[in-house]
């Protein structure tokens, strides 16, 4: 499964909740590259130079990693990738990747939000994380991004017929409950309310 979205959507933290939900494991590329800029690793130094000017890693270095990350144990019965494919090129290699394993996409969830309502969100993150990515000009500058290069692959999964979207504005519990209604898995009302 796949979870796409602009930034501020909503993305990681509804794939924390679909990976609690369907016991798979979420994979996030945005956990994976800040721990290895954190880390101060070869590769987080060459992605930090894009992140910080909010445009994408390089495909290159992107698609190393997720081919890495997906040959592992863990993800045998499942996983959703959050942040990954973000462009076209991008999807025959995750294409290719699950077919040299014998997988293929189940579903991809789209969650959509107004851009102001997105440019309000992540200002408010910005303020309470001090995250250096999340300038306005940065966050509009990845919201173009979002809009000339994922919605191709967007469109792409629409064609397979394998796209659901469903709207990540509200309540996260409101979201989580639309998301996986949509996917065909409702949430019992004693899960909804616990969490």
């Amino acid at each position: 499964m796949l979870i796409i979205g602009p930034p501020g959507s909503g993305k990681g933290t509804q794939a924390e909740r679909i990976s609690d939900r369907l016991g798979v494991v979420a994979i996030s590329t945005g956990d994976i590259f800040r721990a290895n800029v954190k880390g101060e690793t070869p590769l987080g130094i060459e992605a930090r130079k894009y992140m910080d000017n909010g445009d994408f890693v390089p495909d290159a270095v992107t698609n190393k990693m997720v081919r890495s990350r997906l040959s592992e144990e863990d993800v045998d019965g499942g996983f959703l990738l959050d942040g990954y494919p973000r462009t076209t090129a991008q999807v025959d290699y995750l294409d290719a990747i699950l077919a040299n394993g014998g997988q293929q996409l189940d579903v991809v969830l789209q969650l959509t939000a107004d851009d102001e309502e997105l440019v309000s969100r992540l200002l408010g993150r910005a303020k309470e994380t001090g995250r250096s990515d999340d300038t306005e000009a940065v966050i509009r500058h990845r919201l173009d991004l979002y809009h000339q290069q994922t919605e191709a692959v967007v469109a792409r999964y629409a064609e397979r017929g394998i796209l659901t979207r469903v709207d990540g504005i509200g309540g996260i519990g409101d979201v989580t409950d639309r998301v996986m209604g949509a996917i065909g898995n409702p949430v019992p009302a004693s899960v909804a309310s616990g969490r």
